[in-house]
């Protein structure tokens, strides 16, 4: 099926191409495992365009075109095409600015991940793009070109303009932190804090493992769904920014925000979903909700398609499942959702998805690869259990989509950070 151009947008002109999914991918059957719906996509783009009215995906608020969401509403909606950056995006004078402190760690001074791991590569995800998947299990990327290896990181630590040394201070950890947020995250931070919207926040750039998706380091912390990243953050990374760096960090959960694009999104997510004791505010732009967890976890063999949605499979033996605070595994089975099934946690979330986001990028024909409908999927699963949300929409927006980030991180970050300050501890 095709769906109308959205708004904004321009079809490349011709016929239709096939639908931009795996072979033998099941778009006919959705009783059957690894079901892919194709309905109310431009098939015409790479990837497709999604319909924002799409009905497998939660009402939203549409906005007026270059306008934003409140920053104190809670709920889906939808904006775009246009994206103008905020004003506060961009280099200002006359305001007192932060300044940036840099240091470097290594593999070798690592517990958690040590070594690390890379992938024989020729070429950009190369090795991933040619991998098999299992014989009898679509989800189950063969990635076999991953080895021991060692990593170093940049580490960049921006100190807000007028702190005190030896104040307790709130921060924000961001993950890829070598692009440090496109450009766009210093002035807009000086720009919020010479105002008063946000805090005097210290922000934590964390440069990745390397490389990108399953088998590489990158992948490996971002997308496993465990405790492990928030732990290997709390553990090595802060202790080692308070020794380079002449700032003190909160304890306090509540002033501690993860933020991310991609798959650090969906790490900044696991953050808080793990250690809710150490993070309860997350920001993330195109989120990688679906299932690119490496390796293959018969325990949540969906990945982080499991935070918001059953396995796409075919039924699993009940298995001890990670990630529940109850019910119990037991009662749930391995391929449940996690949200659905857990006590709300103390989370608070803003997260952002473009209308031509990511749409199956590698050979898994899984039905757990559309990034759109994860970020939508999560809206509703969200939504259900009662959590304090905003997720957006963007239409004529790809993946991280910069003119959406540039539109969209301001009142993002008033809005993550509301109801802040709270104690320090």
């Amino acid at each position: 099926m095709i769906g109308a151009s959205a708004p904004g947008h321009t079809a490349a002109p011709g016929p239709a191409v096939p639908a931009p999914v795996p072979p033998r991918s099941n778009t006919i059957d959705r009783t059957a495992p690894f079901y892919i719906d194709l309905g109310g996509m431009d098939l015409r783009a790479s990837p497709p365009i999604r319909d924002p009215r799409n009905p497998l995906y939660p009402p939203a608020t549409e906005l007026p075109d270059t306008q934003v969401p409140p920053t104190d509403a809670i709920g889906n909606f939808i904006i775009g095409p246009t994206h103008p950056a905020a004003p506060e995006t961009k280099e200002r004078t006359g305001i007192a600015k932060g300044r940036i402190e840099t240091f470097t760690m290594s593999s070798a001074d690592s517990v958690i991940y040590k070594p690390g791991i890379a992938r024989a590569e020729n070429g950009f995800n190369a090795s991933v793009a040619a991998a098999a998947t299992a014989p009898d299990d679509s989800s189950n990327l063969l990635v076999t070109t991953s080895r021991p290896a060692t990593w170093t990181r940049p580490v960049s630590v921006y100190v807000p303009a007028g702190y005190v040394r030896g104040t307790v201070a709130p921060f924000m950890i961001v993950g890829d932190g070598e692009y440090r947020g496109g450009g766009l995250l210093v002035p807009t931070l000086d720009a919020l804090i010479a105002e008063r919207k946000i805090p005097p926040i210290v922000v934590i750039f964390v440069g990745s493992g390397g490389q990108d998706a399953q088998g590489s380091q990158r992948g490996r912390e971002f997308d496993t769904v465990s405790g492990t990243y928030a732990q290997w953050i709390e553990s090595e990374v802060l202790p080692a920014v308070e020794r380079n760096v002449p700032v003190r960090l909160t304890r306090d959960p509540d002033g501690r925000v993860a933020m991310g694009g991609s798959s650090a999104g969906v790490a900044a997510f696991t953050m808080a979903w793990f250690r809710p004791d150490l993070y309860r505010r997350v920001l993330a732009f195109s989120p990688t909700f679906v299932n690119q967890q490496w390796p293959h976890d018969p325990v949540l063999p969906g990945g982080a398609w499991q935070y918001h949605s059953p396995w796409m499979g075919p039924a699993l033996p009940v298995l001890a499942a990670k990630g529940f605070a109850a019910p119990t595994a037991a009662s749930v089975g391995a391929g449940a959702p996690l949200i659905p099934n857990s006590p709300r946690k103390p989370i608070r979330i803003w997260f952002e998805v473009g209308d031509q986001d990511l749409f199956y990028p590698v050979p898994m024909a899984d039905g757990m690869h559309d990034w759109v409908l994860a970020s939508e999927n999560m809206a509703a699963a969200l939504a259900a259990k009662g959590y304090q949300y905003q997720f957006v929409l963007a239409r004529n927006a790809k993946h991280v989509d910069l003119p959406t980030m540039a539109q969209t991180l301001p009142s993002a970050l008033i809005w993550v950070w509301s109801g802040y300050p709270a104690r320090s501890k």
